[in-house]
């Protein structure tokens, strides 16, 4: 046959070649143009070679055939035949591989695999003495047989089991000891390995604790990890490993290395958890002896951790099928011990050690019911006690947080009212103490001196664990722990300090989610009674009462409830004159109620939109033209909360509901006889300014309503080339004096030209941005509001990726001239601004591409147009530049590093500080991801960042914190070699910084200096 020469001569140049050539020969034994008798024959003259290159070819060859045949091609006797073939040549080539492939096949029978397993005993006795990749091969081919024929490996007694342990004995390589503790698993566990275990033991035990670290860029991606879970599984494999894990264990406890005493912590752990009730027993008081100083004398609190882990897994373990709670089962037994000690801890409360003997007591009680109960038993009852004699408020306090610990192990076991999973047969060993604990929580809560902060919050927590235990206190119980709890808001003094308020309030909000309807009786009317009617200047007490509303709205009931009362209150206060700032509390708190509830599927959106959409903007807007009293409604800020609110409500309704809000957007729910819509109002321009503040709401709306809704006056001139309501907008924003009027205006402009504009229509945006472009040269006095009706309708454009380079190129084309090109280049900063009304929270079209787009357009403009600009010109450059790239992602600037460094560099030079601030954002971001892109202008970058950080006369202390903060980057990232030339000029820079007037610049200035005075100089030369 040719096919083997063809395969030989191939081989080396071409694989892929020689493997066809294989293939071709599988296709004629399927065709039945040849035997496997010619194929075997064929390679008579080769495999008989001296060479053990050619033998091992020829092998390979022969294996290669084989898989490429079809599973069902060969016979059983044809099997047999090269199994045997393949076994006497188990040590040429691609024997191995062959025997893989064979391995697989449904005739592949038992003795077939015991017959491989023999071959790979016999010939390699000398296994580590092999290359890694043929070594691999091996356990590879061990590992098919254990998966695939188990059971005929099994039947092959102590001559496998003893077989494998030689077989894979000195092994190193990652990869082969991953495969090796994969298949001795199968052994330990499924096996009987009892007159074994020593030896199965050593064959693993012996590579613990794994100290491999993968080298960089390992391809094979297995980590040290990897290998500690597997080598742990296998040492947690059988019970029968217990008398040589445990003792060797422990002694490898006494290891200096922190990361040693971690994997042996572990490794006690999964034993406990895998090994069976009765092994465990006999180790459990040992292993607690040594355990128990890795918690009780901590040194490094994730080994304490650990250690407790180890010790509840002991706990679990004991419990098993366990419902008696006898003072002589293993776990009664192993908890006498535990108990005692920390009892014995705890008689000195402040002691260091006792602390972590209230740990052991809680996080074994958690192991089970039984556990919780014996230790219950065992440890309240003296730390009672010990509380009634502590002789002090410090003493007193370290025991009642134990006592808080053990109820969160209690509440781990029994759930809170709400829990759904069957109450435990246990019962729970608390109701004995229930009136005592309840008693000595309320006092040391309520009868406590109000500066004893700490240990009133232990006790806050410690009664607030009693009311949310399941099955424990009574309703009538409970309510009398939430009357306290509301005293402690509503009426204690916080000294300038919240903690216990806070936590009052955090208490009661959880209380509510088991027990609403306490709240409602008893929070509710109290906090409603402590609102004040009317506004009031003397004191804000009010915002802590409506911050526990909000935040105990939980629950529906709850806050339909608030929501209903709380628009009573805000009639009530608006009855009467007085400062703002009591209705904006009000309204801001029924904004974040309403935000935390999904009312689009609310039953009570009918009356939102009636009460607060309809009723409170008629009310602002009938006030504003004297046709009713004016309000704090009134207020330009309480008209934005009252906005914002009425927005959340407008987006949740439905479109039809939507629609007719859209068309009383400026009307605001009035007759013609009694407000006057601002826009196409013939007295536009003699309106007072109140009127037009209603613009503020009309803003809000329109942001609410869905794209389909139609505005007003849209329909005007619908068969000319302009946009009636776009064009009244534009021309009132041209006019408009008042900033803030001005503002709400041209965000109107934007959401019609972004939201509301089809795609057919959008044209007549661009051609009135076009339009104002090409006039700003010619009405040099109207410019700058030019200028800024274009950069708000060219947002609106840019983010819906809609003419955006046609817009872009006007834009820029704005920033050369010396009259108006400052107020383009802060324009840029507009464009990709994050804003609440401009948001796709509104509807509005946030392409996510728009970024980019603007990026990669004006960046390369400006970087050309800067270098041939004037100097004038050149400011208008970096301060467009720096507008744009503040907003955009780092992996957006990383690739244009070259372009837009000297920009930044010659930016940090202007005067404007948002400029500056937002270059240093910039330069700290690159030199975070990119130091080396830095390097070259380290002198340039030190020198500018030291002047900005020193100067609080002509730098805002945002740009000396940034500046601070950007220098504390570089070291560590940047070569120590570029920055040490500057170290002393830094450090001693940096002196004057710390006396900054503002302390958390002082403190950026500390960190810094620390980075820079701590880096390593070079070594000096012997």
């Amino acid at each position: 046959m040719a096919d083997v020469r063809n395969y030989l001569l191939t081989v080396d140049n071409d694989k892929h070649g020689a493997a066809q050539v294989a293939e071709q020969t599988a296709r004629r034994l399927e065709n039945k143009q040849i035997t496997l008798i010619d194929v075997v024959q064929s390679l008579g003259e080769y495999i008989n070679e001296e060479d053990t290159t050619v033998r091992s070819k020829a092998v390979d060859y022969l294996s290669l055939v084989i898989g490429a045949l079809s599973p069902t091609f060969l016979t059983r006797q044809q099997v047999q035949v090269l199994c045997q073939f393949l076994c006497d040549r188990i040590e040429d080539g691609g024997a191995v591989g062959g025997l893989s492939k064979l391995q697989g096949l449904s005739r592949f029978n038992k003795e077939m695999a015991t017959m491989t397993f023999r071959a790979m005993l016999e010939h390699f006795q000398d296994l580590q003495l092999r290359p890694q990749s043929q070594r691999l091969q091996i356990l590879e081919l061990l590992h098919e047989l254990m998966s695939h024929h188990r059971s005929a490996l099994e039947h092959m007694g102590a001559e496998c089991l003893v077989g494998i342990t030689d077989l894979v004995s000195g092994e190193k390589d990652p990869r082969n000891l991953m495969i090796i503790f994969s298949v001795l698993k199968v052994v330990m566990v499924e096996w009987d390995v009892v007159g074994h275990a020593e030896t199965l033991f050593d064959s693993v035990f012996c590579y613990f604790p794994i100290t491999f670290r993968p080298p960089p860029d390992d391809p094979y991606g297995i980590t040290a990890q990897d290998l500690k879970n597997r080598l742990r599984e296998c040492i947690a494999a059988s019970k029968y490993f217990a008398p040589h894990a445990f003792p060797q264990l422990l002694d490898k406890l006494d290891s200096t290395s922190p990361n040693v005493k971690k994997d042996v912590l572990q490794t006690i752990t999964a034993c406990a958890l895998a090994y069976d009730v009765t092994t465990m027993a006999s180790y459990s008081i040992t292993l607690w002896d040594s355990l128990k100083y890795e918690i009780l004398n901590v040194q490094d609190e994730d080994l304490a951790d650990e250690a407790l882990v180890a010790l509840r897994a002991i706990a679990v373990k004991l419990s098993q099928g366990l419902t008696s709670t006898d003072a002589k089962t293993p776990l009664a037994r192993y908890l006498r011990p535990v108990t005692k000690e920390c009892n014995e801890q705890l008689q000195e409360p402040q002691h260091k050690q006792a602390k972590p003997a209230g740990r052991i007591l809680s996080s074994l009680g958690t192991a089970s019911p039984v556990a919780f109960y014996l230790i219950v038993k065992a440890a309240v009852a003296p730390m009672l006690t010990l509380y009634q004699d502590a002789g002090g408020i410090a003493n007193q306090r370290e025991i009642l947080e134990v006592l808080v610990q053990i109820l969160d192990s209690g509440l781990g076991i029994f759930g809170t009212p709400s829990s759904t999973d069957p109450f435990p047969e246990v019962e729970n060993p608390l109701d004995g103490f229930k009136d005592r604990l309840f008693e000595l929580f309320s006092q040391a809560l309520m009868s406590t001196a109000t500066e004893e902060l700490t240990f009133r919050i232990v006790a806050l927590k410690g009664l607030l664990r009693l009311c949310m235990l399941r099955k424990y206190l009574q309703d009538n119980e409970v309510g009398l722990a939430i009357q306290w709890l509301n005293e402690i808001v509503l009426s204690e003094d916080s000294y300038g300090r919240d903690e216990l308020k806070n936590e009052a309030i955090r208490a009661l909000v959880e209380i509510s989610k088991t027990k609403p309807s306490l709240i409602m009786d008893i929070t509710f009317p109290a906090f409603m009674a402590k609102l004040p009617d009317a506004n009031t200047s003397e004191n804000n007490d009010y915002i802590i009462t409506l911050e526990g509303l909000a935040q105990l709205s939980v629950e529906k009931a709850i806050s339909d409830t608030l929501v209903r009362r709380l628009l009573n209150r805000l009639d009530a206060v608006l009855q009467h004159d007085g400062p703002p700032a009591y209705p904006q509390a009000i309204l801001s708190t029924l904004q974040y109620v309403l935000s935390r509830r999904d009312i689009a599927n609310d039953g009570n959106l009918g009356s939102y939109h009636d009460k607060i959409v309809v009723g409170l903007l008629r009310r602002t807007a009938l006030a504003a033209v004297g046709h009713g009293t004016k309000t704090a409604l009134n207020d330009e800020t309480t008209m934005r909360i009252l906005g914002r609110l009425a927005n959340l409500v407008v987006r949740a309704l439905d479109p039809h509901k939507q629609a007719s809000v859209a068309a009383q957007i400026y009307s605001l729910f009035t007759t013609e006889h009694e407000f006057q819509p601002i826009p196409f109002s013939p007295e536009s321009t003699e309106l007072t300014e109140d009127h037009k503040r209603t613009l503020i709401l009309s803003t809000f709306l329109m942001a609410g309503v869905g794209r389909e809704a139609e505005l007003p006056h849209m329909n005007l001139f619908q068969n000319t080339l302009s946009h009636a309501l776009l064009d009244e907008l534009v021309r009132l924003a041209l006019e408009e004096a008042f900033p803030t009027i001005r503002q709400v205006l041209l965000a109107q402009i934007t959401l019609i030209t972004n939201k509301f504009l089809t795609s057919k229509d959008v044209q007549f945006s661009t051609d009135i941005l076009v339009r104002l472009s090409a006039d700003i040269p010619r009405a040099t006095q109207t410019s700058e509001a030019s200028i800024r009706v274009i950069f708000w309708m060219a947002r609106g454009l840019i983010l819906r990726l809609t003419d955006t380079e046609k817009v872009l190129e006007c834009l820029l084309a704005l920033l050369p001239d010396a009259s108006y090109g400052l107020s383009a280049a802060r324009g840029f900063g507009i464009l990709l601004a994050p804003d609440e009304i401009i948001s796709k929270e509104n509807g509005c079209t946030i392409r996510l591409l728009a970024k980019q787009k603007v990026f990669h357009v004006c960046v390369p403009h400006i970087a050309q147009a800067f270098r041939k600009a004037e100097s004038t010109a050149q400011t208008n450059y970096l301060i467009a530049l720096s507008g744009i790239i503040k907003y955009i992602p780092t992996e957006v600037l990383m690739p244009q590093l070259d372009t837009l460094l000297p920009l930044l560099l010659q930016s940090l030079d202007l005067q404007d500080p948002e400029v500056k601030a937002a270059t240093i954002e910039t330069l700290t971001v690159v030199s975070q991801e990119s130091p080396a892109a830095v390097e070259g202008h380290i002198s340039s970058l030190v020198n500018r960042l030291l002047k900005a950080a020193a100067d609080p006369k002509t730098n805002i202390a945002r740009v000396r914190h940034n500046a601070l903060r950007c220098l504390r980057v570089f070291p560590g990232r940047v070569k120590d070699s570029a920055l040490l030339p500057y170290k002393k000029a830094v450090t001693r820079g940096l002196m004057t910084v710390l006396d900054d007037p503002k302390r958390h610049v002082r403190k950026e200035a500390v960190d810094c200096r620390a980075a820079w005075f701590n880096m390593d100089e070079p070594e000096e030369a012997d």
